[in-house]
């Protein structure tokens, strides 16, 4: 593994993986070998794939050379409480793509790392393809995520009962965070609430995936905060189409089902191929 500097000096470790001369692709996954046993049996149960960063790699590596680093366990190895805000987040992946060589790179994201894929696209020129997932690029759901972000702040460093939780149940979760750990995304969220994704030009190929499912009602531990992800890709898909994005709603799927390497890579694959390759 080679290392990265990172905004506020912590590393993070990146692998690089498929053909040298191939064109670049920049993946936050975890590219460590699938997890196995009980814990990839709970991670199905939720819905979960145990074997995504693996599989993702493996899929777009055979013709893209993937540099795939893990930010998500940076940030519970090396929490970011006041510093996580939207340029340093692009500033951290320009960090991983200068440390691996590569002077422009495509980037998939899923979720939160949809979302910040999008403040990377606005932030440089280095950028040859943006595929975006789990996450609306016209009225992201900012204000909604604030509200959930700033009440699992709020849930975090309580002792987390042992009592099992049956799949599916999330307003009964327990918040297996630190407070610092759970502040660094309430700083990501405060920072975006005077973005404006309508006035946004993202000018390399982009790519927009959803779950049509994927719109999420929280209970009253979270505020009642309604996350709406795959009805704003399908309530703006015409509006998408006309600046330039290619829009794809995975029908009855929800957040994690879409998230899946299976449903993502017959459809991204492809579609950086005919950009990148073609």
């Amino acid at each position: 593994m080679v290392t990265a500097i990172l905004h506020d000096s912590s590393t993070i470790e990146f692998e690089v993986y498929g053909p040298v001369d191939a064109p670049a692709l920049l993946l936050p996954v975890n590219p460590a070998p699938p997890v196995e046993g009980p814990e990839a049996d709970q991670l199905r149960a939720w819905g979960g794939d145990p074997a995504l960063g693996h599989s993702l790699i493996k899929g777009f590596s055979e013709h893209f050379r993937v540099v795939a680093f893990d930010y998500e366990a940076q940030l519970q190895t090396s929490p970011k409480p006041e510093t996580l805000t939207p340029g340093n987040l692009a500033a951290d992946f320009l960090a991983v793509a200068d440390a691996a060589e590569v002077p422009t790179f495509a980037y998939y994201g899923y979720s939160w790392l949809g979302l910040a894929g999008l403040q990377l696209a606005i932030r440089t020129d280095r950028l040859t393809a943006l595929v975006m997932g789990g996450f609306p690029p016209l009225d992201g759901p900012y204000a909604a995520m604030l509200q959930v972000t700033e009440a699992t702040y709020e849930l975090a460093g309580a002792p987390v009962s042992t009592t099992p939780v049956e799949p599916g149940d999330w307003d009964s979760t327990e918040v297996a965070m630190s407070k610092e750990q759970a502040q660094q995304f309430v700083t990501l969220y405060r920072a975006l609430q005077s973005f404006d994704d309508h006035a946004v030009h993202v000018s390399c190929p982009r790519l927009c995936i959803a779950g049509s499912a994927d719109n999420i009602q929280y209970g009253e531990r979270w505020g009642n905060a309604y996350v709406s992800i795959g009805a704003a890709v399908e309530k703006n898909q015409s509006r998408l189409e006309e600046l330039g994005w290619a829009v794809h709603l995975l029908p009855g799927l929800d957040h994690l089902q879409a998230m899946h390497a299976d449903k993502i890579l017959p459809i991204a694959e492809p579609w950086l191929r005919e950009q990148l390759l073609a």
